[in-house]
Formats: C-alpha cells, structure tokens, sequence
C-alpha cells in the first residue's frame, strides 16, 4: 500500500519503477468529493460576496464597451488545443490501468507532443504578446485572500476589493496546472526515449535504472495530480457563477455587467475587441 512501487535491478538494487496504481482512484475519488463538499457549500452556506466600494468614476463606468475583451483568438485556441491534449494523455495513460486494455503507446506519446508544442506556444505567446504577469498573484491578491478568509471564518476585515483580469483562484491553478504540466512533460519527452518512434532513436541506456525509476514516479504523480486539477477546472467552468468567464474562453470577452460587478478597472483597463 505504499505509494511507489519498487523492483530489483539485474545488478541487485532497489529502484523505483511506477507510482502505486490505487493512487488513481485516490485522485478521481478526492476531486469528487471536492466538488461534492463545495457544490454543497455554495448552496446552503456561502453568502455573495461583498467587495470594497470602488474609486472608479461612475462617468468613466459607464463608458465601458458592452464586450470587454478577455483573451485573444491564440490564446483561446492554444486552451482549446491544451485541453484535447490533456484529456487524450489522461484517457491513454489510465484507462488501461483500470480495466480497458488497448494499445495506447503510440496516442499517448503524438498527444504529447502536442501537449508540449502548445506549451512551448503559450510560453512565447505570452512573454511577447500578453501581459505576461497578469496571470500571477501580486501583493492585492494576496491581501485580499487574507481578508476573504477572515470573513469566511467569522473574523472581521476589511471587504476585498475587486479582481485584476484574473481572479486569485485562477492565478493559483494556474501555478499548480504549471507545475504538474511542466512535471509530465518534461519527463514524458525523456521518457520517449525508450520507446521506438520515428522522432527519435531509441535510447533505454542514457540514464541509470535509479534515475529512470524516478522518472517514471514523478511523472505518474504529474499525472495523477492532473487527474484531479481537471475535475476541478471543469467543474467550476460549468459553475453558473463562473459561466461567463467559461463563455470568454469561447467568444473572447466578457459583458459590461459582469466585467463592473467582479473587476477593477484601475488594475484591469476595459478594452473592447
């Protein structure tokens, strides 16, 4: 019942080989009850959210575009392409594991690749023609998820103020989707190595059997970390509060009223498409 597997070398030593399989259960069942617990808490206990008044002249509100432009049409299609990715590695990896054997290698593998082209993408993408650091919390997000906290646990504080572009939950999966994407994908080119395609020569010998093990760990941890990072994303994209940023991923902005009721002009600028 340990987490990692273990096996022994022609030489003798002890080396990991794969994480223990049960943990894709673990990961499947906790994310369900994750969004059982808050389906629940949003329905009977949270209370609407409050937000401290706004600066933002009333005049300049009202000249805010009907459509406030959210994400590019490259920044939705690199989402998009992510997406179909993440799900064929997530399908091909585990599904066998569970009981639907079918020859998945060769999927698995063109998945990520893709998987990997569309990060490569965003990387660049986003370092010369967005907003680079829109997407990670500054020293507001963190303040203001102190206040939320304090008012969540009976505690007085000040109301939060008003989002930038991306809420602070977003910025924080956003942080952890990097982490086990970068894990997976990392380790998954490494591990290409050892199987046979016309990309690469086959190469099992290029590291020791100590350092593969831990490849093969990490990445199946990634794996099965994304298992329930996904569930959450696509839960809360269907939440109705949350629908019209899910909309955006779509058309590419979002309406006047939900851009003034969530987002603060002064540290997001309303721009139409």
């Amino acid at each position: 019942m340990g987490l990692v597997e273990f096996a022994t070398s022609p030489w003798g030593q002890t080396v990991p080989i794969h994480i223990a399989f049960y943990l894709i259960w673990v990961a499947a069942i906790g994310g369900l009850a994750f969004l059982i617990v808050h389906a629940i808490y949003v329905q009977f206990f949270a209370k609407k959210e409050e937000f401290a008044p706004s600066a933002y002249p009333a005049q300049a509100a009202a000249n805010v575009p009907a459509k406030v432009h959210r994400h590019t049409l490259a920044s939705r299609l690199f989402h998009w392409v992510m997406s179909v990715a993440m799900f064929a590695l997530l399908i091909t990896a585990f599904l066998p594991r569970v009981g639907f054997p079918f020859d998945w290698v060769t999927y698995h593998w063109i998945a990520g690749l893709v998987l990997t082209a569309s990060i490569v993408f965003h990387i660049i993408h986003a370092s010369f023609w967005l907003d680079f650091w829109a997407i990670w919390p500054d020293s507001i997000d963190i303040e203001d998820a102190k206040r939320r906290w304090s008012r969540a646990t009976g505690k007085s504080a000040p109301p939060p103020r008003k989002f930038a572009k991306y809420p602070m939950e977003n910025k924080v999966y956003h942080l952890a989707i990097l982490l086990s994407g970068l894990s997976v994908t990392l380790t998954g080119l490494f591990m290409m190595k050892r199987v046979r395609t016309p990309l690469f020569t086959r190469n099992p010998y290029i590291f020791g059997d100590m350092t593969w093990g831990l490849m093969y760990v990490l990445h199946g941890l990634a794996g099965v970390g994304l298992i329930g990072l996904i569930m959450a994303h696509v839960y809360f994209a269907l939440r109705p509060e949350k629908f019209a940023i899910t909309k955006s991923m779509v058309f590419g902005s979002v309406d006047r009223e939900h851009y003034l009721e969530h987002h603060d002009p002064e540290r997001w600028a309303p721009t139409s498409k």
